[in-house]
């Protein structure tokens, strides 16, 4: 498989706190990867630090064969990279379809009505409340939202943070089922941390376990779903 991104022994610090210790993570082309891990494990620092905030001190990253490690994030999410951050950060008192105005504006105008339509395929409420403010919706329609924004970019890797963060079992599938038509159907590639383990590795080609700033275990979705640390640490209670 040809790597899309790679992460070779990135450190990374907030002021001179260690947040990664020197991390490996490969993601291939039409991959969905997850990296799962308690919370404070540096799951979102990394997935930061991959868009150049934190800044790498340490180590490389590279995407598509360019090293990306000390380009600007604006540069980097012009090189069809698309983030859903932690928190969704949607534009409150925009509209929804200004917000997916938004998401486009790297891209030539004359998609932008075939990409709407594409995502309010994907998300058919969007289309109910394209004219709402971004503020006045759901938690759930907010992600599906902030998802759809970072899709009206085109993106070849799709980057997101904790997805199912606060969000009703129902609408959390909802949203896991749409990422794996897009990689099914459009073959994007997704880099996915979660703490929902259970849905994130039922989902995923490939996991990653972070503990504390490091990789610990990887293997493919269906080999860490059924490994015994990660069934005690994360999978308890059940597959919620």
């Amino acid at each position: 498989m040809t790597p899309l991104l790679t992460v070779h022994g990135v450190k990374a610090y907030y002021g001179n706190i260690v947040a990664l210790r020197g991390v490996d993570v490969v993601v291939n082309q039409g991959e969905i990867v997850a990296l799962i891990g308690a919370n404070g494990a540096g799951k979102s620092t990394l997935m930061m630090t991959i868009c150049g905030s934190p800044r790498a001190r340490e180590g490389s990253i590279v995407y598509d064969g360019v090293d990306i490690t000390n380009l600007p994030t604006h540069d980097i999410m012009r090189m069809s990279v698309a983030q859903a951050p932690e928190g969704r950060r949607i534009f409150p008192r925009m509209t929804v379809l200004e917000n997916l105005q938004m998401g486009a504006s790297t891209i030539d105008p004359k998609y932008f009505d075939d990409d709407v339509e594409q995502v309010f395929e994907l998300f058919p409420i969007l289309r109910q409340r394209k004219n709402q403010r971004g503020g006045t919706l759901s938690g759930g329609e907010q992600q599906m939202l902030a998802i759809a924004r970072a899709l009206m970019s085109r993106p070849r890797l799709l980057l997101l943070d904790e997805p199912s963060l606060g969000l009703a079992p129902l609408v959390v599938r909802q949203i896991f089922d749409v990422l794996r038509e897009l990689n099914d159907s459009r073959g994007l590639t997704v880099f996915l941390v979660e703490q929902n383990a259970y849905h994130a590795l039922k989902l995923a080609d490939r996991g990653y376990v972070m503990v504390n700033g490091l990789i610990t275990l990887t293997g493919s979705g269906r080999e860490l779903l059924g490994h015994e640390e990660v069934r005690a640490a994360y999978l308890e209670g059940g597959a919620g």
